[in-house]
């Protein structure tokens, strides 16, 4: 069973980040939970149900795609992260890497999980609409300019699958 559960969420309107309390769980292996910056890496979580991922959190924010799925509550990718790199298996499975980025753009595995994938879309998909209903009607510029469009399009996708 895999789960992303996302709860609390608030609008930091000086940091233009949105945050929340972020709880992330494989089966019996709780991997997140705490309070996190959610926006700076929703993008690459929806995105990674459609293709592989390789994180970089030191990537500039036009490069969504790489950035880490969670960051720390300040927002700063570069401050700490939750960094995953996602493999497309037979079509069915995902293997989600839990790795711990350095600086000279290697990382360290620390857990390794098989999801089914119709599990790991469902999750994403909840994800990304609740952030969208979060957000309407809020004064949000985040620092990358498209990350709405960006969550809506992936949003869109999704249910299409």
């Amino acid at each position: 069973m895999f789960e992303v559960k996302v709860t609390g969420w608030s609008h930091d309107r000086d940091l233009q980040i949105i945050q929340a309390d972020v709880r992330m769980a494989v089966d019996e292996d709780i991997i997140i939970e705490e309070p996190l910056c959610v926006d700076v890496g929703l993008p690459a979580f929806l995105g990674s149900v459609f293709k592989d991922t390789e994180p970089n959190r030191f990537a500039p924010a036009d490069q969504w795609e790489r950035m880490p799925f969670f960051v720390c509550g300040c927002g700063d990718p570069e401050c700490r992260g939750f960094s995953f790199v996602v493999r497309h298996l037979d079509g069915k499975q995902v293997e989600l890497r839990h790795v711990e980025e350095r600086g000279d753009g290697t990382y360290r595995e620390l857990d390794s999980y098989l999801i089914a994938k119709d599990e790991y879309s469902k999750q994403a998909l909840q994800l990304g609409q609740s952030f969208l209903h979060f957000i309407n009607g809020l004064d949000y510029r985040p620092y990358f300019a498209d990350t709405v469009k960006v969550v809506t399009e992936l949003v869109e996708q999704l249910q299409q699958q």
